[in-house]
């Protein structure tokens, strides 16, 4: 007899099918016409009605099934009653028929925590740039991220009025990761992925130092590590603080899962407990190849800049 999926494999697959509908909700407020923004820490910080509805779809339906996984999401919003129209039920069951890697079978509930961004690339969702926008939930354990998934509300929006829209990629560390091509950047090109609403004088002088063949500035963690993943960019530098805990999770998990590295600009590797701090005050850097190269071009001036 089979036995019962593990707690990690009914996560994940929840995860899935909980962010599947993320995108949907993401679309018809867009649709709607009325984006319900208010600027958080100004006006590169912006909130809309679908961070809000994301986080509570997201948060709401997983604390339903996981009683005991601690759930953090970015928006500081009060749970309280969600409509049931909100909440998820179903699971993605590609993901259930697949092994749980051995050193991730005993998990208990009360040993993993969630980091959830409800739309990733808020700014550029607001301008119309919506091919930036992710919504990543990100799965933590022992202070590690292990499993990610990343919606992509409008992959494949240029196709047509006919096309189909949305993707969602998951991953888990030891298992592989799933729903995209994985493709390199050509050897010896250095095309490097970076922020494109909060640049300062530290991320160039950072970039600057690496000698770039090509800079892409685009918006939203999940969407620079796709451009890792699917070989329009080698590195993601951001050489800043600002990215937060639930920026990351989710992209370092599928990205490791892989073999590529994402650390902050020393090398450190993010930590996910749920009693960390939430900023990733020394930036991010990140490759899916030739990490130490990159990581060996970070100018000391900004090492010295930057204080985990």
């Amino acid at each position: 007899m089979a036995s019962s999926p593990t707690v990690l494999m009914r996560l994940v697959a929840s995860a899935y099918s909980v962010a599947h509908k993320a995108g949907a909700i993401v679309r018809n407020v867009m649709a709607g016409g009325d984006l319900g923004i208010v600027e958080k820490d100004g006006a590169n910080d912006l909130q809309t009605k679908a961070d809000r509805l994301v986080q509570k779809s997201i948060c709401s339906s997983l604390a339903r099934k996981f009683p005991q996984v601690t759930i953090i999401g970015e928006e500081d919003l009060p749970l309280g009653d969600v409509e049931e129209e909100l909440i998820e039920d179903g699971q993605y069951e590609e993901i259930m028929k697949k092994p749980c890697p051995p050193q991730y079978k005993d998990i208990k509930e009360e040993e993993l925590v969630v980091w959830v961004d409800p739309l990733d690339g808020t700014k550029e969702y607001t301008e119309g740039l919506l091919d930036h926008v992710t919504v990543l939930i990100g799965i933590a354990y022992g202070g590690k991220a292990i499993a990610g998934v990343i919606n992509q509300p409008y992959y494949n929006y240029e196709a047509g009025a006919d096309a189909v829209l949305g993707r969602t990629i998951w991953g888990i560390l030891n298992l592989g990761a799933f729903g995209f091509q994985l493709k390199q950047v050509p050897a010896g090109k250095h095309i490097i992925t970076t922020t494109r609403s909060h640049g300062n004088k530290l991320v160039n002088d950072c970039i600057s130092a690496m000698n770039p063949d090509h800079v892409v500035r685009v918006g939203g963690a999940g969407n620079k590590i796709i451009q890792l993943i699917e070989g329009k960019a080698s590195a993601y530098v951001f050489a800043s603080p600002g990215c937060k805990k639930w920026d990351t999770c989710a992209p370092e998990a599928i990205l490791h899962a892989v073999g590529g590295k994402l650390t902050d600009i020393h090398g450190n590797s993010f930590q996910y407990n749920k009693d960390v701090k939430h900023m990733n005050s020394a930036g991010v850097l990140a490759a899916l190849k030739n990490y130490d190269y990159y990581a060996s071009g970070v100018p000391e001036t900004v090492k010295q800049a930057l204080v985990p």
